[in-house]
């Protein structure tokens, strides 16, 4: 596969080129908006403990865009799990891909492979959108404006650092237009055009996705949109699965060594090491 190269900072990744370019379509009026369907992507690595409540809040939560008659597929993406990852998303109704490269930026690019949507919902496996966020990001898309965005995040139980730390990065969003990768939503076109996420990038590939379509929507005249009035729900885990030491180490790794620290499977071990 050929693969082309663009530049981040001082890292240097390349993104894949299995998409087909798409053209993007003129934005239509709310009223002659047709009838859209989306493809709501959720990769999954060991996930077998949160996967289901995951799921199902996200069916229900579905509504708001069925409700409009529009079509929803869920898509769940195994990535090399080792657990019942894949039989409770299938037992949930949702269709299964695989990925056998352990990395979330593939496993998201599988999904979206797989993907006949109109529009691409990622959502990680431990977190739980409302129907009031997915009736917000229905009305973005009625819009005929946005090319993609993001919503704000709570932790689902109340951490005093990490609630910090949650506040601090919903502001950085909204003021930069960075988005969160547990929720991330996306026009497929655009998404395609510009490759979807850096295989080369084991942590951060949604700051790195989020620069591309910032790019894209001012070259379209569209607009990237953090949505805040109904929160996203995620998992505090990692604050209890990981010391402090740990968090703060990989932290120091990313400012001293970016490039190893983000495009290094070891070296970003939070994300990798199967600790659920």
């Amino acid at each position: 596969m050929r693969r082309r190269v663009f530049a981040w900072g001082d890292v240097r990744a390349s993104r894949p080129e299995s998409f087909p370019v798409c053209r993007l379509r003129k934005p239509p009026s709310a009223a002659s908006f047709p009838a859209v369907k989306i493809s709501i992507i959720i990769p999954a690595f060991n996930e077998e403990r949160l996967l289901g409540a995951s799921l199902a809040q996200i069916q229900a939560a579905a509504g708001a865009l069925t409700g409009r008659g529009w079509a929803v597929e869920l898509i769940v993406c195994d990535n090399n799990s080792t657990d019942r990852t894949a039989e409770i998303a299938r037992a949930a109704g949702a269709a299964v891909v695989f990925e056998p490269v352990n990395q979330i930026a593939r496993a998201r690019n599988s999904g979206a492979a797989a993907a006949t949507g109109d529009w691409l919902i990622f959502v990680d496996a431990d977190s739980h959108p409302s129907a009031e966020l997915l009736a917000d990001v229905a009305e973005q898309i009625l819009s005929g404006r946005c090319l993609a965005g993001g919503a704000t995040i709570r932790l689902d139980e109340p951490h005093r650092v990490a609630g910090l730390i949650t506040w601090t990065w919903n502001r950085i969003s909204r003021i930069w237009k960075l988005l969160a990768g547990s929720f991330i939503f996306c026009e497929a076109a655009a998404f395609r055009k510009i490759g979807g996420f850096s295989h080369e990038l084991f942590a951060a590939e949604e700051l790195e996705l989020s620069q591309r379509l910032k790019k894209l929507a001012r070259e379209t005249g569209k607009r990237i949109v953090i949505l805040h009035r109904h929160k996203l729900v995620t998992s505090a885990r990692k604050m209890k699965l990981y010391t402090p030491r740990e968090h703060l180490r990989f932290l120091l790794r990313a400012i001293l060594n970016k490039r190893r620290a983000l495009t290094s499977r070891e070296e970003a071990h939070l994300w990798y090491d199967g600790r659920r």
